[in-house]
């Protein structure tokens, strides 16, 4: 049965299209089958970043209306042999995106023997965010450490907790991890940037990694590569711990206080 992990935010811009491709591509270099589901209907970056954009011929509202099968939508990675993109389409309205659609689509996934659903969500509550959350097993809540960011997760939550198919059937509700991005030791001891623990104490949900702010995240997606495939920057390594989290593993944080410099640095800089 496959496990479905929907990536959201309250807020656009955390770095939620980034995390997925990296805990995706992270899942299926372990061996899990995985698929990448990108559910930001008329906007479409997934694929950027993965990329593969090149090679979209159908997308997944093709495939909700039948235009296409998800053999045909479906793109195999280049570099990880068990990890599979589903684009988003760029030219359709969000409201094409439907439970019952939805659901088939994740069901002939499950049956196609994917282990791991990872849905790529929109900022905020509407249609395309409300239905990657909806069928989700796992939650991985996005955000930066900044008040206005962590206010608007903390919105999600309460979606996850009253709008999903788990709350609606009243089962065992969605598991809830905190991904903190974006994250500089050097701006939260000046006061710029809420710390670790102050983010923890907001949202009260499990930390499952805390990524660095990283010139490596920005080189990574302009040159359509996951972050993660990346493992001298401290950006892969932090989005591999993750993911070592994410199956279970007891990992402690790093990248999370200020790095000392040495003495030549201190004379001369970095």
């Amino acid at each position: 049965m496959a496990h479905i992990i929907v990536v959201t935010s309250g807020k656009g811009g955390v770095g939620k299209t980034t995390s997925s491709a990296a805990i995706a591509t992270g899942l299926a270099l372990k061996g899990h089958k995985t698929v990448v589901i990108d559910f930001d209907i008329g906007l479409r970056n997934l694929d950027l970043i993965m990329g593969c954009e090149r090679r979209v011929v159908y997308d997944f509202v093709n495939v909700i209306n039948g235009e296409a099968n998800l053999n045909q939508a479906l793109i195999k990675d280049k570099r990880c042999e068990n990890l599979h993109i589903l684009p988003a389409s760029q030219t359709r309205d969000k409201d094409a995106l439907t439970k019952e659609g939805v659901g088939k689509v994740l069901d002939d996934l499950a049956d196609a023997g994917f282990e791991y659903i990872i849905c790529d969500s929109p900022a905020g509550i509407e249609t395309g965010a409300m239905m990657a959350l909806y069928f989700a097993d796992t939650a991985i809540v996005t955000t930066n450490p900044e008040v206005s960011s962590v206010r608007d997760s903390d919105r999600i939550l309460g979606m996850l907790q009253s709008k999903s198919r788990r709350a609606e059937q009243n089962l065992e509700p969605i598991r809830e991890y905190l991904l903190l991005t974006r994250y500089s030791p050097t701006r939260v001891k000046t006061g710029e940037m809420l710390s670790v623990g102050d983010v923890e104490e907001i949202l009260a949900i499990k930390l499952l990694g805390v990524i660095p702010e990283s010139q490596a995240v920005l080189k990574a997606s302009n040159a359509g590569v996951p972050v993660i495939l990346d493992k001298e920057s401290d950006a892969g390594q932090a989005y591999e711990d993750t993911v070592s989290r994410l199956l279970g593993e007891e990992l402690p944080l790093r990248f999370v206080t200020e790095e000392k410099k040495g003495f030549l640095k201190r004379i001369f800089g970095s």
